[in-house]
């Protein structure tokens, strides 16, 4: 089974497994394609197992970034359907930051389990990573503490006394002068408006891999030369993708981590 993997790279990409009709039977992704086909090859996972009995032969591309490798991923998967990627999570992350609104009618961020159904404002890998966020942006959008669920308290919470908090806890501020700020943090979670292109190494040292978003859509990835500067240039090497649900997931996460 090892020998599948002979001109196998050490290298950021897309892995694609066949069976012995030819039928794709696995996409996946990796930043080192060649270890993380090892990891499939000797696990003894029953999912793994099934695949290594199934696997006949192995073939990759390099795509120079991990982002381009995502969303370069999730694109296969909605196009081939491969047998053994049918079962899998829709995502990487199990956590999600979502909206609520309280009896008093105070907005309300919250870390909840991903939902499939509802639109998150923020992806976390861990319910942890998800806390340390939301105290940032309480802090940094001067929220409340008690009412995002990081303070039990039956009066006001501890960053009241700070002067961090207006006083939401305790009906000082009003819903509506407290939803603004909620709103505001809303729309900075949104993918950015106007012409964006995401610019990142590429396959090889004369290239750069390019990701594409116009007034908060994804419209696909390519590449181009390295010295390339012009936008219209760089619009002809995008290679056109559909917006959705996934692929608005990864890239949130990524500008979470990557702010412009």
């Amino acid at each position: 089974m090892i020998e599948m993997l002979e001109g196998v790279p050490s290298a950021v990409g897309v892995y694609y497994i066949y069976d012995s009709n030819g039928m794709l039977i696995y996409v996946g992704k990796s930043i080192d394609i060649r270890k993380r086909l090892l990891q499939h090859f000797r696990s003894s996972d029953f999912k793994e197992r099934k695949i290594q009995r199934a696997a006949s032969k192995v073939t990759f591309e390099l795509t120079g970034h991990e982002l381009l490798a995502l969303l370069h991923e999730s694109d296969l998967i909605k196009k081939h359907q491969p047998l053994y990627n049918r079962a899998q999570r829709r995502t990487h992350y199990g956590f999600g930051l979502y909206l609520h609104l309280n009896p008093q009618g105070y907005q309300v961020l919250k870390i909840e389990s991903l939902d499939p159904e509802r639109e998150e404002l923020m992806l976390f890998s861990s319910y942890q990573e998800g806390k340390e966020q939301l105290f940032r942006i309480t802090e940094e959008y001067q929220l409340c503490q008690k009412i995002n669920g990081l303070h039990n308290s039956k009066k006001s919470c501890f960053q009241y006394m700070l002067k961090a908090c207006k006083g939401a806890c305790i009906a000082v501020e009003s819903p509506e002068d407290y939803n603004l700020r909620v709103n505001a943090f809303a729309v900075s979670s949104e993918l950015p408006t106007g012409e964006i292109f995401l610019e990142f190494l590429g396959r090889t040292p004369e290239e750069k891999g390019l990701v594409y978003l116009q007034d908060g859509r994804y419209l696909g990835f390519g590449y181009c030369a390295k010295q390339i500067r012009s936008k219209k240039k760089k619009r002809e090497a995008i290679v056109s993708k559909m917006d959705n649900r996934d692929v608005r997931r990864i890239l949130k996460r990524h500008f979470m981590l990557h702010p412009l």
